[in-house]
């Protein structure tokens, strides 16, 4: 028999097959960054949480927080505007500066400089200062195939633009620009290299270079310049899901809406909820006596700790009463099959 983490590492791979429904959404579900919808903060239940109550009996390693001193000059700006749910939280502004104090998980502890309020904050509404994160066109971990889809979606038109990460050059950037097809009477989307210069410069024509990404953004912004149109507004982007609540591990059974039946197998069923009136999750439902809640817990303590984009992420558990509730993110427009089997 293999260790407990094996163990639970191959349930865990098992659970994932049952909920996984092939994420068509960019990563920015599961990572830092740009591009899920407002959430509706005043319909929020105001609940206690209990932590992950076997972590430090086990010896599982928790998120690493980083040193004060290591964060002296990190400084962010935020990108949308935040309104706290909790307590703890600290509500910020679209353009505000906030100064890291604190940073742990996705979750990090911050101090805003306008008001000298401190508390935690969404780590995917800010970007660092002065990155280029904070241009808006600026899209990391964007895929090609997303980047079409995201600028052909409405509040998007013609002249529409982002930079995103190349996903053939490593360390390089592409230009994608909403163009219409006149052949064919309808929208698409160009793609252009942008390649990099040994001093750091950049270019897309070998006439024409840019010290930075911003001086090449504003030239095009003025002429096509052999592109297939200027540059006119950043691609609209729905605003990034937060991530999932700090310590939410134990959950209130009334925390959760269940929405729709996806599946069920032998274990049990699978639904779509939503949590804290805000939240799409996935919650598994596990069939009254098919796992104990001792062992459950103590798999699920070290399942929690497996963080991968290749799993399915694993949010919360209820397990106060039966039938057990497994919460974990839910991945839209799949192609799997929905079973609990």
């Amino acid at each position: 028999m293999g260790s407990l983490k094996e163990r639970s590492l191959q349930r865990f791979k098992q659970l994932e097959r049952q909920l996984k429904m092939g994420c068509t959404e960019s990563k920015f579900n599961i990572l830092p960054g740009k591009g899920k919808q407002r959430e509706n903060s005043n319909s929020t239940l105001d609940v206690r949480y209990t932590t992950e109550p076997t972590i430090k009996q086990m010896g599982i390693k928790g998120s690493k927080v980083q040193e004060t001193d290591e964060l002296e000059d990190f400084v962010v700006l935020a990108l949308y505007d935040y309104e706290a749910i909790h307590r703890e939280d600290l509500s910020f502004h679209k353009g505000d500066r906030l100064k890291i104090l604190e940073k742990s998980g996705e979750w990090w502890r911050a101090k805003a400089l306008s008001t000298n309020k401190v508390g935690f904050i969404p780590s995917n509404y800010v970007a660092r200062i002065n990155s280029l994160e904070t241009e808006e066109w600026f899209l990391t971990g964007m895929s090609r195939k997303d980047a079409e889809r995201h600028l052909l979606a409405p509040g998007n038109f013609i002249g529409s633009f982002m930079i995103r990460d190349s996903e053939t050059s490593k360390g390089s950037y592409s230009l994608s620009v909403r163009d219409f097809d006149s052949q064919n009477k309808m929208d698409v989307v160009k793609h252009y290299k942008i390649r990099t210069l040994d001093d750091g410069g950049f270019y897309i024509s070998t006439r024409t270079n840019f010290s930075t990404l911003q001086e090449l953004v504003s030239h095009y912004k003025g002429k096509t310049d052999g592109l297939c149109q200027k540059l006119s507004h950043p691609c609209v982007l729905p605003k990034p899901e937060k991530p999932w609540e700090k310590d939410a591990w134990e959950i209130p059974r009334s925390s959760l809406k269940m929405e729709k039946k996806l599946g069920a197998g032998q274990f049990g069923e699978v639904w779509l909820a939503t949590y804290n009136a805000h939240t799409k999750v996935a919650v598994k439902t596990m069939k009254p006596g098919s796992m104990t809640v001792k062992a459950f817990l103590e798999e699920a303590n070290i399942m929690k700790t497996l963080q991968h984009d290749k799993l399915v992420r694993l949010h919360a558990v209820v397990t106060k009463e039966e039938p057990i509730f497994i919460i974990t993110e839910f991945m839209e427009k799949g192609e799997n099959q929905h079973s609990s089997s």
